[in-house]
């Protein structure tokens, strides 16, 4: 089924230059900006928010709105220039030429819809195709993006799938129509680790299958290793780098995408001896860009009176011009040197035990039928008889996907639901049944939470000193205002903000320095345990580092007990002392990162492993995705929560894991699985991740 009518590049795009144009000025979004995309291939555009990644695909679908406005260069797609297409063609190309898949799956979907309505309108729209064969065609796509009963689902609403089903959907709706581009705008941001590797490998198989070009646009290194041929590495409006993967992974020639690898960690990597390197400074907005290089400022090499001088054109690596690179002096830097250390960290020691949680558990009552009240009631089992205790100067790591019980469990032990049953013990008080607004300052200021988003957690009609200092009133710390002050500019200062931030509202602040404000709020009442829910991935890679450093930097200084919640396993390797794996409210793994990195697993922290995207070139990964989704905790399975996706069930004898709950295993220095396997089984299992063997 691939289209053959054409042989040169799908997608050209040749000194692209965008502009988006306000009352006051012309602000350039994206610069001298050149890619190709030969049939057949899929391409990565890789970099940080607000490096005009988005604005590209928008140029390349020419929908930039009526202040974008194409100011230089070409956008060819088979050879013909976009830009002199009439309305009515580029209406024909769109949908079924082109296609595109955002970030959000939602916004393309239609509430009010039935799904196979939605995706019948695009062959019977584009290709005139009667109700019948589209009927028969949405059946088929349905099948091919592996959704379990695609009859159920092509009559069913948006709302009553999951986000993994949604954006299959939409994925799904991108093929109805075969195009021979296909551009996937971040589209697995907002889904879990599992179910975006079982997308990933989806898209790949797609590809091939429909002969389908890609352009996919992500900050996530590690998924573009797994899904993409070449590689476009951009940075304020331009591409700085270009070439196959092999060759940006392994023989990288620009000095942001040497800063990139820098700030992510990588299997072994050392938050101690070998902390991430976070890229000084921060990005430029697109009016105040320097003159000549665009990463001077925030680059290791920069030259005075050479780097910052005039245009700097793309400059060939190879004779054969497949890697390009933006940078004068590629020639001259030792792109093979050591990574200077910074002073070696020690880590506090570890201290007595602040918090023990004690068969803990938390049911929800609800309404059979959710929308009229009233019948028989349901019990939501969000966590099941949690028991675990954490240590001062401890980070001990909740990790699992949405709906696992995770942030039930933060809830609990802020005060903002009451237990069911069991124990959680602060010190010696017990605080269980303690709801926040009954809770004492002294424990109020003794639990404090990191949030997700930034944004959601500030007020934005108060200074952020107004509201840290709020915090230290709250919490009583402090003789009067002046004290105050001085207490929050200190605290500022912990968090690496310049001062004069105080007097800044947060719309003036990026998300990592709001994420900072958030974190010394946290802090203000000197946090005994700070829970930190997911508190980098809403942020780019380089501030990652930055705020992930930071978090490090205050517990060695204040012995706090971090309980760091995340589905990112790359980091909470680097992060954590002890890991806590939980699904669909049951903790099924616990012990040290070590023990949980390595086999034995529970069959689950097996899957999670092999679904991190990993970017680099030199680890071989075991390959397992995961089938089905995650059940409602509503309605969970019967016997061991993981038996309906387990790869491993066939070698337990006589159905024992549809029958019953697993119990709690001590293996070896109190490493726990809840795991009916037995000990020769689980002695059998291989490493997921092999970091130095080439990845075949």
């Amino acid at each position: 089924m691939p289209k053959t009518d054409y042989d040169g590049p799908i997608l050209e795009i040749d000194k692209l230059s965008i502009s988006f144009f306000t009352r006051l000025r012309e602000i350039p979004a994206v610069m001298d900006f050149s890619v190709k995309v030969r049939p057949g291939e899929a391409v990565g555009l890789v970099g940080e928010s607000g490096c005009g990644k988005s604005t590209v695909a928008l140029g390349v679908m020419q929908d930039l709105g009526k202040n974008g406005r194409i100011v230089g260069g070409s956008i060819k797609f088979k050879g013909r220039d976009l830009a002199e297409m009439s309305a009515e063609e580029l209406r024909d190309i769109r949908g079924s030429e082109i296609a595109m898949i955002y970030q959000e799956p939602m916004a393309s979907l239609n509430p009010a819809m039935k799904i196979g309505k939605q995706l019948m309108e695009v062959p019977m729209i584009h290709q005139g195709m009667n109700e019948k064969d589209a009927y028969n065609r949405a059946l088929q796509v349905v099948t091919d993006v592996k959704l379990p009963d695609p009859k159920r689902i092509l009559g069913s609403y948006p709302h009553q799938l999951s986000g993994g089903q949604q954006q299959r959907i939409v994925i799904a709706m991108a093929l109805m129509s075969e195009p021979s581009l296909l551009i996937l705008d971040e589209p697995t941001t907002a889904l879990d680790v599992t179910v975006e590797a079982a997308v990933v490998e989806l898209v790949k198989d797609l590809g091939k299958k429909y002969g389908t070009s890609m352009l996919f646009i992500s900050h996530n290194l590690g998924l573009v290793l797994e899904t993409c041929d070449r590689i476009c590495v951009m940075y304020s409006g331009e591409a700085v780098e270009r070439g196959s993967i092999e060759d940006v992974f392994d023989k990288m020639q620009h000095p942001y995408t040497q800063a990139l690898f820098r700030s992510i960690p990588l299997p072994g990597a050392d938050k101690n001896a070998r902390p991430l390197v976070a890229i000084p400074g921060n990005f430029p907005l697109p009016h105040e860009r320097p003159k000549g290089c665009n990463f001077g400022p925030r680059c290791d090499y920069f030259e005075e009176g050479r780097c910052d001088q005039g245009f700097i054109p793309m400059a060939q690596v190879d004779a054969e011009a497949r890697h390009e690179t933006r940078c004068l002096k590629f020639k001259e830097i030792d792109w093979a040197a050591p990574l200077e250390l910074a002073d070696v960290k020690t880590k506090g020691d570890v201290g007595d035990v602040v918090l023990k949680m004690d068969n803990l558990k938390k049911y929800y009552e609800v309404a059979a039928n959710a929308i009229f009240g009233g019948g028989s009631k349901k019990v939501v089992k969000a966590n099941e008889t949690l028991s675990f205790e954490a240590r001062e100067s401890e980070t001990l790591a909740i990790v699992g996907e949405s709906g696992c019980g995770k942030s039930t469990f933060a809830k609990v032990l802020m005060g903002l639901e009451t237990a069911t049953e069991g124990k959680i013990l602060l010190g010696n008080k017990e605080i269980q049944d303690i709801p926040i607004e009954e809770r004492d300052t002294k424990t109020v200021s003794d639990v404090q939470m990191v949030f997700q988003n930034p944004f959601d957690t500030l007020n934005p009609s108060m200074t952020v000193g107004r509201q840290i200092v709020r915090a230290l009133e709250i919490f009583g710390i402090g003789e009067g205002d002046r004290d105050r002050t001085q207490r929050m500019l200190k605290l500022l200062d912990l968090v690496k903000l310049p001062r004069e931030f105080a007097d800044r509202m947060p719309r003036q602040l990026s998300g990592g320095q709001k994420q900072r404000v958030g974190i010394a709020r946290a802090f203000a009442g000197d946090a005994r345990i700070v829970v930190a829910d997911e508190p980098v991935s809403a942020l780019d890679v380089s501030v990652q580092a930055a705020v992930t450093d930071l978090l490090m930097e205050i517990q060695r200084e204040h012995k706090t007990t971090l309980l760091f919640i995340s589905h990112d396993l790359s980091i909470v390797r680097y992060l954590s002392d002890r890991v806590m794996v939980m699904y669909l409210g049951h903790v099924v793994e616990l012990g040290t990162t070590d023990q949980v990195f390595a086999p034995p697993y529970h069959p689950y922290t097996e899957a999670l492993l092999s679904a991190v995207p990993i970017a680099d070139t030199s680890v071989k990964k075991k390959h397992i995705v995961l089938e089905g989704d995650i059940p409602s905790a509503m309605n969970p399975p019967s016997g061991c929560p993981f038996q309906t996706r387990c790869r491993w069930k066939s070698e337990v004898p006589g159905g024992l894991c549809e029958k019953e709950v697993p119990p709690v295993r001590q293996l070896a220095g109190n490493h726990q699985i809840k795991c009916h396997l037995d000990d020769r089984k689980l002695a059998e299992m291989e490493p997921v991740i092999e970091v130095g063997v080439a990845a075949e």
